[in-house]
């Protein structure tokens, strides 16, 4: 897909259907996350690949019960590494950039999915707690966001966004 097509037809999939995904396809997403710019290149940040069917139902319920999570064939889990992205940039980046990485490789990600002709649902509300345990997450990591991916079983309408001059103000100084 073209780039911009894929902007223009990347949804919030919630329905999935039981087709695993390819490994080759789940590579190339993974390519394409570690790919992303990323603050120093320090990439401070950890991707698990969760395809047991167990484990996603337990991230399901840990996510309110989104249990959509469950039918993805594939579950994403981005973790920020504070403490990577610390021994250069201190604080700051520990707090902000290394939720910058974790995010914008989550972002590439769904990107990636989206081209490769797979849907996605970006999840953020679960309980960090829980994701850790279940996925015995090393000390220090945080659970940032659950990127749910598979063959769509919906193809959900365009959502409206705000106006461009809602959200856009250009400045000349």
């Amino acid at each position: 897909m073209e780039f911009f097509e894929v902007i223009r037809h990347r949804r919030s999939v919630r329905a999935y259907q039981p087709t695993a995904v390819e490994a080759e396809k789940v590579r190339q997403i993974l390519a394409c996350a570690m790919a992303a710019p990323s603050a120093g290149n320090l990439q401070a940040y950890a991707i698990v690949v969760v395809t047991d069917a167990k484990t996603r139902r337990a991230l399901a319920r840990a996510a309110l019960d989104q249990m959509f999570i469950a039918e993805a064939p594939v579950v994403l889990v981005f973790f920020q590494d504070p403490g990577r992205s610390a021994v250069k940039y201190g604080r700051r980046g520990a707090e902000l950039y290394s939720l910058q990485d974790a995010t914008i490789a989550c972002a590439y990600a769904q990107l990636a999915a989206t081209a490769l002709g797979l849907a996605s649902c970006w999840v953020g509300a679960f309980d960090e707690e829980t994701v850790n345990r279940l996925l015995k997450a090393p000390p220090g990591l945080r659970p940032v966001a659950l990127l749910a991916v598979g063959y769509p079983a919906e193809v959900p309408y365009p959502t409206g966004r705000r106006p461009f001059e809602e959200v856009v103000r250009w400045e000349t100084f």
